[in-house]
């Protein structure tokens, strides 16, 4: 994302590994409109609002990728969280920190394992299951963040699906998606 004064450069694109937090969609939707329109989806699908659980991962995933994601999220049960904990990444992402964040951990433990040629978030930071909700620039500090955030939290909500989503300017989407705990193919 960047800020509304500046342009996006153009993104090739990359998929990514999510869990939908739809409860928070509302709010996330209106902030990624905010830094940068071209990354609000068309597909009815899409939820803005999510837990990454493996970014980057394969570009053009084979029948055989989305098997083994599908064998993983049919063998993770379905669980709920919560979402009220405000924080602050050392390089100022403003992000809800999910309880219990173990389930999140396990299945990017998991994928991970599954997929070591996509190592979290590049092998850059360790990955820390949260939502992002905003950044630090242009007036926006983890103060005002809280106020925004305050009517919708605390956020209950149930992780009941694995999405595999596409980013790109303009071209945000979908890919597959499986239910935790349901039926899978493998």
């Amino acid at each position: 994302m960047t800020n509304t004064q500046g342009a996006a450069p153009a993104s090739a694109g990359h998929s990514v590994l999510v869990v939908p937090v739809p409860e928070l969609e509302t709010y996330v939707l209106e902030r990624t409109r905010h830094y940068d329109d071209s990354f609000v989806s068309t597909d009815p699908a899409f939820v803005h609002a999510h837990i990454t659980l493996l970014a980057p991962f394969i570009a053009s995933p084979t029948s055989e990728d989305l098997r083994l994601v599908g064998k993983i999220a049919a063998a993770a049960p379905a669980f709920d969280f919560v979402l009220e904990d405000v924080r602050l990444f050392a390089g100022g992402t403003i992000y809800l920190h999910p309880e219990p964040m173990e389930p999140f951990s396990a299945l990017t433990t998991e994928l991970s394992a599954v997929f070591p040629q996509c190592p979290p978030y590049a092998g850059l930071f360790e990955p820390v299951p949260h939502l992002t909700v905003d950044h630090i620039a242009g007036g926006v500090d983890l103060g005002s963040t809280r106020t925004a955030l305050a009517p919708h939290l605390p956020a209950r909500c149930r992780a009941d699906r694995i999405s595999l989503q596409w980013y790109a300017n303009h071209d945000c989407r979908v890919i597959d998606e499986w239910p935790l705990g349901g039926p899978s193919d493998g």
